[in-house]
């Protein structure tokens, strides 16, 4: 069970003490806050200020393409640059904004639209994590003296008997843990997260009482660097061929149709197809080199095991690998709506994989999958990115 959080009605003065509880540093110390603009990174560096920390506000300029510039429940560009120096000069904290648009675009915008030309379903929002803010942006606070680096995520930092472990948040409506699977135990160590023991509506009346604007401001929504949420407005702007047409299979080999490009398309779908059997159809399987869309019933999603790419480990042991050979029990999570389901590691063909206790659906390469731990359910093992699956009916 989650622990206790504070709720509505908090105010900023009596939240001071899980703030101090959640950054186990000497007032005084310097800590880095991120700060996208938003409700969540400003209340974060607020409180940090008036828990007596030396706070150091800064934001990234990650993006710039037109429209995308004023769309809200964005972040990190445009008017949201303009509200996170707003809010540092609201608090009397130094701030910077650093131009890291060349570098998002490298890591994560590329790796987006290659995700999809190879019929995968990425998640952009953990490789930020994982790259752009977990590892670039700790550098720079490290290169400024910072003890820490702080960040507005719905996550909880605890130091157990071998070192910091990762939790998932107080308030379950809000955690964030699925988004950061792969932060690494070095990364771990600096970094902190005042707000995993809060609920957003406390955090929402501290950022009002403290007169800060990003009080009512929405929260972020979909991708930030995509426009009106329509993805194949980036991918065909940066993989044009992933819009060529190529046939709709059914799984016995029948081809019922054709597609405008397999970039159009995610495992589960069922929506768009265009193509009838009587039976309801769902993509099952995208063969991005054939140019081929497979679909099937929906049984045909169900999954025994998923094989994983791109694993971090934050469990008990060395490593990953020598949890599989160990058979772990874990809980796998491979949505970020979904709940954690019972799981145990194995080695498949030697690579890290994940066998269910009961077949599960939704399972889409390029995905993440979160472990968790079944004898204490709020920790974070890691988890990795999904190779491929096993499905259950195929």
């Amino acid at each position: 069970m989650n622990a206790p959080f504070a709720t509505a009605g908090t105010t900023p003065d009596s939240l001071i003490q899980v703030v101090r509880d959640a950054v186990r540093l000497p007032a005084g110390s310097r800590i880095v806050a991120a700060m996208s603009g938003g409700v969540d990174s400003t209340v974060t560096a607020a409180l940090l200020a008036r828990a007596g920390y030396e706070v150091v506000g800064v934001t990234l300029q990650l993006y710039d393409h037109g429209a995308a510039i004023q769309k809200r429940g964005a972040c990190c560009a445009g008017q949201d640059i303009h509200d996170a120096r707003t809010a540092a000069e609201t608090l009397g904290i130094a701030h910077y904004v650093l131009d890291y648009e060349s570098r998002f675009k490298e890591q994560v915008i590329e790796d987006f639209a290659d995700a999809y030309l190879r019929g995968e379903t990425p998640i952009p929002c953990v490789r930020c994590n994982q790259t752009v803010k977990f590892r670039d942006l700790l550098d720079v606070a490290r290169d400024l003296g910072a003890a820490a680096m702080a960040t507005g995520h719905y996550v909880r930092r605890e130091v157990g008997a071998a070192g910091a472990e990762l939790h998932r948040a107080a308030d379950p409506a809000k955690d964030q843990s699925y988004f950061l699977f792969a932060t690494t135990a070095k990364q771990l160590d600096f970094l902190r997260f005042p707000l995993g023991g809060l609920a957003k509506p406390a955090v929402r009346a501290a950022a009002a009482e403290l007169g800060l604007a990003a009080a009512d401001k929405p929260d972020s929504q979909d991708i930030c660097f995509v426009p009106e949420g329509r993805y194949t407005t980036v991918i065909d702007r940066l993989r044009p061929q992933g819009a060529l047409a190529g046939d709709i299979v059914h799984l016995d080999g029948r081809v019922l149709g054709r597609h405008e490009g397999v970039t159009r398309y995610t495992i589960g779908q069922r929506r768009g197809l265009n193509v009838a059997v009587g039976d309801p159809l769902f993509v099952v399987r995208i063969d991005a080199e054939a140019r081929q869309v497979i679909v099937g019933p929906r049984e045909a999603l169900l999954t025994q095991a998923l094989v994983l790419k791109e694993t971090n480990w934050l469990g008990e042991g060395e490593s990953i690998e020598a949890a599989c050979a160990a058979g772990r029990p874990v809980l796998a999570r491979v949505r970020s709506t979904r709940e954690p389901v019972l799981g145990r590691l194995s080695l498949l063909d030697g690579e890290p994989a994940v066998a269910f206790a009961a077949t599960e659906e939704g399972v889409a390469p390029g995905q993440a999958c979160a472990l968790y731990a079944p004898e204490a359910p709020t920790r974070v093992l890691g988890g990795g990115f999904i190779a491929r699956a096993v499905r259950a009916n195929l």
